[in-house]
């Protein structure tokens, strides 16, 4: 008897929960980008690339922008499919900034999100001020992702700097660090060996590479050809992410169908 034939299926990727190949989503609500700003807007888009989107960040001060009830809900569904929902760092610093962290705190048990980034684009923390607002939203339960780098940097990112910031919250359970897209875009133009230098880090596979959505496609697609499919990337649309799970496994113009040709 003839054994059964297997359906043609896709080469295997690495799948969740996972530590490399990692895709962070950004959620803006409703926008151009994509329309989220609801469950009936996350649910079919969830339904079917969810298993493509491991982190989806809740978009700047949209916590405090939407409505409590549609954000509430967003972040419940996100947790149903098991995608890690966080509000995004300006948020924090906002907080930071009129010293309202007790009233951060109040809002994201509010609002059940479960998730925060502490970021310093526009507030600058001391060592130790850093260490301490990780300890302390995490001992209320919130789930913590950093990120290293400033909106508006004035010089390119010190590697050495930014491995020992990967080390040190690293040490405080912080397993992924995000580097903000203006600072990776400087460090890139200012040292023509500066994508050799990142790949040699050891702590490479511990960094969210921000992406820049408005240059989509070309940009997913050269950071995938550049570090390998397996790169973690953040900051990708709800439109984007299908194709950057495609760019991924050779698939597109934009990679040049490597899935048929390499």
């Amino acid at each position: 008897m003839n054994a059964p034939v297997k359906p043609l299926a896709l080469p295997h990727r690495s799948r969740k929960p996972r530590t490399r190949g990692l895709t962070s989503m950004i959620d803006f609500g409703p926008d151009t980008f994509g329309w989220t700003g609801a469950v009936g807007g996350i649910e079919p888009l969830l339904q079917a690339c969810g298993d493509y989107i491991d982190f989806a960040k809740i978009y700047a001060m949209n916590a405090l922008l939407l409505p409590r009830d549609v954000v509430k809900a967003a972040a419940r569904c996100y947790r149903e499919h098991d995608v890690v929902p966080f509000a995004g760092g300006i948020l924090f610093e906002y907080a930071w900034q009129r010293n309202e962290l007790d009233g951060l705190e109040a809002l994201l048990a509010d609002l059940e999100i479960g998730g925060l980034e502490i970021s310093e684009n526009y507030v600058q923390l001391t060592p130790d001020e850093r260490a301490r607002m990780i300890e302390r939203f995490q001992k209320r339960g919130i789930y913590i992702k950093y990120e290293f780098g400033r909106k508006s940097p004035t010089e390119p990112l010190s590697l050495d700097e930014l491995g020992g910031v990967v080390e040190a919250v690293g040490r405080q359970g912080i397993e992924h660090v995000i580097v903000e897209q203006s600072d990776f875009d400087m460090l890139v133009a200012a040292r023509a060996d500066a994508i050799d230098r990142l790949k040699e880090q050891a702590w490479f596979d511990r960094l969210l590479i921000e992406a820049d959505p408005y240059r989509f496609p070309k940009q997913c697609a050269e950071l995938v050809q550049t570090f390998g499919p397996e790169v973690n990337l953040a900051n990708i649309t709800p439109g984007q992410v299908l194709r950057l799970e495609g760019f991924r496994l050779g698939i597109g113009r934009a990679v040049d169908y490597s899935i048929i040709t390499r």
